[in-house]
């Protein structure tokens, strides 16, 4: 049984959830589990960060703030039994396009910005993602300014 498929069968039990699911449901929940493990990322998951991820998946994974709220229970519970970025980033299928991850980074960002401060492990953690998704230092530069309008897009 693949990992994924463990993980489903994990938050269907622990959440209650369906463990089939529609087609693209396994890029929406690696996409949602890197956003948790962004706001996760400095130990806080501070309201602000929770509703900007809310906001965030009822925009581009989820029809209803019900099937937002489901898909970001199973991330998290998919988070927390993966702990690692790069097995997350490993979920996205091959085939995602540049425009695609670009969009996940940005989201990324947005997150990580969202209580006001992209602290040091939260801005690290961001940077590796944009490593792992296969972007250059001006790439992530690019999705940071358009995460977090009104920032410099010039690397630190």
């Amino acid at each position: 049984m693949s990992l994924i498929a463990r993980l489903r069968a994990y938050a269907a039990e622990a959440l209650g959830v369906a463990a089939h699911e529609a087609p693209g449901d396994d890029t929406h929940l690696a996409a949602t589990a890197l956003l948790v493990h962004v706001a996760r990322a400095d130990g806080i998951l501070a309201p602000a960060e929770s509703e900007r991820l809310a906001r965030l998946v009822r925009g581009r994974y989820a029809v209803s703030a019900e099937s937002a709220d489901a898909l970001i229970a199973r991330a998290a519970a998919f988070d927390s039994e993966t702990r690692d970025v790069a097995s997350l980033v490993e979920m996205l299928p091959h085939e995602a396009d540049a425009g695609e991850r670009g969009r996940i980074l940005a989201m990324a960002w947005s997150v990580a910005a969202a209580d006001g401060t992209i602290d040091e492990f939260e801005e690290a953690l961001v940077w590796r993602l944009g490593k792992l998704l296969g972007f250059d230092e001006a790439g992530i530069a690019r999705a940071r300014g358009e995460g977090v309008p009104g920032i410099a897009l010039d690397p630190a």
